[in-house]
């Protein structure tokens, strides 16, 4: 444990820490009862900050977060969110779980290797994305969801994000970044109504916030491992 805290630099502790505070004041300042919002935007706060460091224990969080996250959008009938975090994001943190625990950089099970995707890999991932987005607009449309063209497009954010975080790419974070900008207007659509979703909104600034220092911080991280491995052949060859 005293490794794994000396690990968090100082700048993903005051993000942390300032993203916390700000959804827990925010929380009670509106006089909210739902603690179920409160514990579900830590819970994926924190699992936000770890994925950005490349540690398999923020996918484990991810998992929880789905499943209080799936409950909360089933309270406003935004069915879209809930069936893809519980039938789609929830699954797939569990399988990205067992591919960063399989794939430590040099042992450390603490840091994921990061993955470069192939040509061939982005032109199935891109159809498979398209495949899915028009499959779930009609299944949402069925279920008279709400707000339907922007959960739509959450759905197809949520799928890209979800996939390149299993398949250990670091433009995982870039469509998490798009999908915490159409969930910020969706919640704020929903918070029109009720007051009581306002911190789900604040919820999603923070995860914008951490997603854009994901990105940067996978940026700094896969050009270190490259770095590395560069170091190791060029051992070998003399």
């Amino acid at each position: 444990m005293k490794k794994f805290f000396k690990s968090i630099t100082v700048a993903e502790w005051v993000i942390w820490s300032v993203s916390v505070i700000t959804v827990t004041v925010c929380f009670f300042a509106f006089k909210n009862t739902q603690y179920l919002y409160l514990a579900g935007s830590l819970i994926g706060a924190t699992s936000l900050i770890l994925v950005s460091k490349g540690n398999p224990i923020g996918q484990l969080l991810t998992i929880v977060f789905s499943v209080f996250y799936g409950i909360i959008s089933y309270s406003f009938k935004y069915y879209g969110e809930m069936i893809t975090y519980l039938g789609m994001s929830a699954p797939i943190a569990l399988w990205a779980l067992i591919c960063w625990l399989k794939n430590p950089y040099k042992g450390n099970k603490s840091e994921v290797k990061v993955n470069s995707l192939s040509r061939k890999e982005w032109g199935l991932f891109l159809t498979a994305a398209v495949i899915v987005t028009v499959a779930f607009y009609f299944v949402l449309k069925a279920l008279n969801t709400a707000n339907l063209i922007i959960s739509t497009v959450s759905v197809l954010t949520s799928f890209m994000a979800a996939y390149l975080t299993a398949r250990r790419s670091r433009f995982y974070a870039v469509c998490y970044a798009v999908n915490d900008v159409v969930l910020i207007v969706m919640w704020s659509m929903a918070s029109y109504e009720s007051i009581t979703y306002l911190p789900m909104v604040v919820c999603f600034v923070a995860f914008l916030v951490m997603d854009v220092y994901g990105f940067i911080n996978w940026s700094l991280i896969s050009k270190k491992q490259k770095s590395g491995a560069e170091y190791v052949s060029q051992n070998e060859e003399i």
